[in-house]
């Protein structure tokens, strides 16, 4: 789940910015990417604090728990670099590395089936990936066009878990000093996708004699922007988000790997604040909306899911620095 929302999300904003050009660089394509990508960036760290929460579970179709959890946090860190570049900069090879730790604390559960309420110890989860990506720039039917494909290796500090990849071709349909519009298909190379080809569309708009702008990608993100202070920027809207991480679980019911898949909206407000052309931080808050956690044997498609609950809103925090080798003023 989470590869196909960043897929969307990775094309179709590079290419909101990447189109302000008559043709397309591989210096613009890399502003265009970091602008809205922190962890796109060199170097990424971020942490995230969400607030407690209800829930209510069901196991292999049957009511199983609900309960609380009293605290979730996260860590993530990101490394990105290029490292190859063709004489005529249209073409690029990135390569990347994700690590994040995952911590749960709970609160008192009742176990539907035993009618009994107990305690949980702490959980707690390490998630790795390491990507190779390579990006073409070039014109279809006389407009710029990027094409880009990715092939990814997961896992969790047992294993390599996965190998999951996409290709994507976007083209900018309109373009004015105001406006930029893309659309695009982006095509996965995952055995458990559910969907194997998703269309893409984003708009860029910049309003008439306001310091705002909006940002629009389907079916990620609506945002709000505008400039605030001399070198920070303030974003209003909402945003949804996957996260997922694997479990070597051996129970009763369950033997092998499995891999949790965690679909949020959060709505919110954001500042950015850049230090130096090379360093940026921000904070966000907000409320995160919960949409579904599931929980599927390595592979298979979210909807053939063995574990699902449902959980309440809770508000959010996320903190982040990032650093980027390439910034200039």
């Amino acid at each position: 789940m989470k590869s196909k929302i960043m897929s969307v999300l990775f094309v179709c904003t590079t290419f909101s910015l990447t189109a302000q050009e008559k043709e397309p660089g591989v210096k613009t394509f890399a502003k265009a990417v970091v602008d809205k990508f922190p962890n796109t960036r060199t170097f990424d760290v971020q942490y995230e604090e969400l607030g407690p929460s209800n829930y209510d579970s069901d196991f292999l179709g049957n009511k199983f728990e609900r309960g609380r959890i009293e605290n979730h946090n996260r860590f993530k860190a990101a490394f990105n670099m290029p490292f190859y570049a063709s004489k005529s900069k249209k073409l690029v090879l990135t390569t990347s590395l994700r690590y994040k730790y995952e911590s749960y604390d709970f609160g008192d559960i009742y176990n539907y089936t035993t009618a009994e309420t107990f305690r949980r110890d702490r959980r707690e989860f390490h998630f790795w990936a390491g990507a190779l990506t390579g990006t073409y720039m070039s014109t279809l039917f006389k407009k710029p066009a990027i094409y880009n494909a990715t092939i990814t290796v997961d896992g969790n500090e047992d294993n390599a878990q996965r190998v999951k990849g996409f290709a994507s071709a976007v083209v900018v349909i309109k373009r004015t000093p105001s406006t930029t519009m893309t659309l695009g298909v982006l095509a996965l190379l995952d055995p458990s996708s559910i969907v194997p080809v998703t269309p893409l569309f984003s708009v860029n708009h910049k309003f008439k004699n306001s310091k705002w702008d909006m940002d629009f990608i389907l079916p990620q993100r609506l945002l709000f922007r505008r400039e605030l202070l001399e070198d920070g920027r303030i974003s209003l809207g909402t945003e949804l988000n996957t996260e997922n991480f694997y479990l070597n679980l051996n129970t009763s019911n369950l033997k092998g790997i499995y891999e949790l898949n965690q679909l949020e909206l959060k709505t919110g407000i954001t500042y950015e604040y850049c230090f130096t052309p090379k360093i940026i931080a921000f904070v966000k808050g907000g409320v995160n909306n919960v949409f579904s956690v599931r929980l599927t044997e390595r592979g298979e498609r979210t909807s053939k899911y063995v574990y699902d609950h449902k959980e309440d809103p809770q508000g959010y925090v996320r903190f982040g620095i990032s650093y980027n080798l390439f910034g200039k003023k």
